[in-house]
């Protein structure tokens, strides 16, 4: 077995853990969200996704920040658990703003500054990354709604790109992020439930 293919699995199996963890919304998913972009570091570069390569490195940063968020409280100074909740719509434009110019700002740049095969699909799957980690951070249920679109794109770019084990793990997440969705609405309901008794 090569090093690129150990790698792969090796992110595989990680990123599974990932999943379970987010799945049952639990802040450990934060501590595999710090291995697991070093691992697909290597495998996009080498296989020219470059918008990919450069997320894993906000992936790095913002899974210290979501650490953080899910179980620190700013206000009160306290540990306390952040609530899953909707996004309000200011909110949601906000962010939808930012995608689109993330977006364009690497869709423009995998076009004149490397030579990327699949600009606009690795642009896409980046820039509703970034947003949707961003959301999962602060504990937006509709992060599952972007991760469903980006999980499946990834499915169809990494069997082009022939890294078919990420392949199987994004179509493993698309699954996952439309039960997770689920799920994540029976915790809501169930939170609200307990706090006005």
């Amino acid at each position: 077995m090569n090093f690129d293919l150990a790698l792969e699995i090796t992110g595989f199996l990680i990123g599974l853990l990932y999943l379970y963890w987010e799945y049952h919304a639990n802040p450990r998913m934060w501590l595999a969200g710090l291995i697991m972009p070093m691992i697909s570091m290597w495998i996009y570069f080498s296989k020219g996704l470059y918008a990919d390569f450069a997320m894993n490195i906000y992936y790095l940063v913002i899974a210290i920040y979501g650490y953080v968020a899910w179980t620190f409280n700013f206000k009160r100074k306290e540990k306390e658990k952040l609530p899953i909740r909707h996004i309000t719509p200011v909110t949601l434009l906000a962010t939808t703003g930012i995608f689109a110019l993330v977006y364009a700002a690497i869709a423009v740049w995998l076009v004149t500054a490397t030579d990327s095969t699949v600009p606009y699909y690795d642009a896409f799957t980046t820039a509703l990354s970034i947003v949707a980690t961003w959301m999962l951070a602060r504990k937006y249920i509709e992060q599952w709604i972007a991760w469903i679109l980006v999980d499946a794109v990834c499915v169809g770019l990494y069997i082009y790109k022939g890294i078919y084990f990420y392949a199987v793990l994004y179509l493993i997440y698309t699954v996952i992020a439309l039960l997770g969705y689920r799920k994540w609405l029976r915790i809501m309901s169930t939170n609200t439930v307990d706090n006005c008794q």
